[in-house]
């Protein structure tokens, strides 16, 4: 994960140096600048340096994962790989005959990258003791002796911001039941309870000789419905074991992406949602105003919908419809064109004139930067569906598209939009979701850019 992240790193740096040293062909226009020639020798350059800064960094000792978590002796050894990042730099420079890169934007490459790599591994770790302070729901299944000390250990420390939300077991035990922690009922209903309740993690404390079937069976709830399952250390004799969400001793049964992960996507989000939203504020002044010239209303629309965990949240847009489309929409539903829970119509007589446009072009998704930014989605993901929607869902399989945070953009906005059918649209998701990686996140929001300027699809 690391590694993709510093090679897309490496890329927008030497990038932005590019355009820099370039900024005499923008006299002659945009052509002018286009025209500079990038060759398929000087693209493989690229790619080379994007690949070597990593290895230059575990090289340097900067993938160390203590040092990635402390920041311990980081600075000095990113100014040495800065300094061999130059040398590869000036590779390219020497060897690139189109004038692409001089030696001098080399050294500024050099340079440039150090603060840059220095950032972002501050930014992840600002993110993840931000993360580590948001309350995390914890499900146990079980209540004897195992479940009651793994109970203990998740409350015995307050910093873990942990909330137990209950157990569920068929048998329960007065070990766990009789601390007041809330029976949900049995093992049998554990889907069911991760399909309509907010459940970051479940913790399985059952003795695996006599409890083994239901041991499989909450496994298997938990993977249908994409909530991380983890099993007591315990159980195994107290065997060497990593640790597992917010150090409680567990092993992890489920593949979910890594802490790090999601940090260094945390970050990015952050930061490029402060940036657009700083560039895109003229626009979106403009189109708030001409939303209030043009209807009666407000020019903002704020609307429930299910986020991560299926945690709720108000997703903002630019309005695009008239003021009471929320109480027309009950009168519309025989003439829904979409199969499936979610609710269509092409020729949506609500929908303004000026909102036509905006959503042809997808600039009344804007406001959502907002949301990109407090955390409640990211820039890419599956989208954010509305409490209508999710209310119908019946297969438990289907939840697992919220075990991600949901995005402005994703596979089926780049692949037809709302041309594309419910089953398309989650099939999408969840191998975004099982796809899923720095470099996926980069390749679709590269491919968003066209896609909103065609516009196919859009409803």
């Amino acid at each position: 994960m690391w590694r993709s992240a510093d090679a897309v790193l490496a890329i927008c740096v030497l990038a932005g140096v590019v355009i820099l040293s370039n900024l005499d062909h923008m006299p002659r226009g945009l052509g002018g600048f286009l025209a500079i020639r990038l060759s398929i020798k000087n693209a493989l350059l690229i790619i080379g340096i994007a690949w070597a800064w990593p290895f230059v960094l575990t090289l340097c000792g900067l993938h160390n994962p203590s040092r990635l978590r402390t920041g311990h002796g980081e600075w000095p050894r990113l100014v040495v790989a800065g300094a061999v990042g130059c040398l590869l730099a000036l590779v390219f420079a020497l060897t690139s005959r189109s004038g692409l890169m001089s030696p001098l934007d080399a050294l500024l490459f050099g340079v440039a990258v150090v603060p840059a790599t220095g950032m972002l591994r501050t930014s992840v770790r600002i993110v993840s003791r931000m993360s580590r302070g948001v309350q995390r729901q914890v499900l146990l299944v079980g209540s004897g002796p195992l479940a009651a000390r793994l109970y203990h250990q998740l409350k015995s420390d307050p910093s873990r911001n942990i909330t137990v939300v209950g157990f569920v077991d068929s048998e329960p035990h007065p070990a766990l039941a009789g601390n007041g922690s809330e029976h949900l009922g049995g093992v049998q209903n554990l889907e069911d309870i991760l399909m309509h309740r907010v459940v970051d993690d479940v913790f399985i404390g059952l003795p695996i000789k006599s409890r083994y079937d239901e041991i499989r069976q909450s496994i298997e709830a938990c993977v249908r419905v994409g909530v991380p399952a983890s099993y007591s250390a315990d159980l195994f004799g107290g065997g060497s074991t990593d640790s597992g969400p917010d150090h409680a001793p567990v092993l992890s049964l489920t593949e979910t992406p890594s802490v790090d992960g999601l940090a260094v996507k945390r970050a990015i989000d952050f930061a490029g949602a402060l940036v657009l939203l700083i560039m895109l504020a003229p626009v979106m002044v403009g189109i708030a105003v001409a939303i209030e010239l043009t209807s009666p209303g407000p020019a903002l629309f704020a609307q429930e919908r299910f986020g991560y965990m299926k945690r709720r949240f108000r997703m903002y847009k630019f309005r695009t419809m008239v003021a009471d489309a929320e109480r027309i929409q009950g009168d519309l539903e025989e003439r829904n064109e979409a199969a499936g829970p979610v609710f269509k119509i092409r020729a949506d007589p609500r929908i303004t004139p000026l909102g036509r446009w905006l959503r042809r072009t997808s600039l009344d998704e804007l406001p959502q930067l907002w949301n990109v930014l407090v955390g409640e989605m990211s820039l890419v993901g599956p989208r954010p569906l509305p409490t209508r929607d999710v209310d119908r869902f019946s297969e438990p399989w289907l939840m697992r598209r919220f075990s991600m945070r949901p995005g402005l953009t994703c596979l089926w906005q780049i692949g037809g939009r709302s041309e594309l059918s419910f089953s398309r649209w989650i099939t999408l998701d969840l191998e975004y979701i099982d796809r899923w990686s720095l470099w996926l996140d980069t390749l679709i929001l590269l491919k968003t850019i066209p896609a909103v300027f065609r516009g196919t699809g859009a409803v």
